[in-house]
């Protein structure tokens, strides 16, 4: 008698990060309120054309950077506050080591 293997669900909405037009949904939500602060606070012809002209480019260059990786914003966010405890590196100006071997 051979023994089955035993079967998990893996459910993907679990792991699946949260978009919202193809877009990270905090960085969509921002652009929006933007757009429509300054479509409702300025009230002309101009104004309506800029936002809506805002809104569409916004949604495009975040869905390219939402193909490149969904949670580049996080990333970048925490590479900035980690950013004190990189280790150091030389630079290309620093002279090289040289290493002695003992013999």
């Amino acid at each position: 008698m051979a023994a089955e293997l035993r079967r998990i669900p893996f459910h993907t909405a679990l792991s699946r990060p949260d978009l919202l037009f193809g877009c990270e949904r905090q960085l969509i939500l921002v652009i929006g309120l933007v757009c429509l602060v300054l479509v409702v606070v300025v009230l002309t012809k101009l104004a309506v054309a800029l936002g809506i002209l805002t809104w569409f480019g916004a949604v495009a260059a975040l869905r390219t950077m939402a193909k490149a990786d969904p949670v580049l914003s996080k990333v970048y966010l925490r590479h900035v506050r980690y950013r004190a405890y990189y280790l150091a590196h030389a630079t290309l100006f620093a002279p090289p080591v040289r290493y002695v071997r003992n013999r």
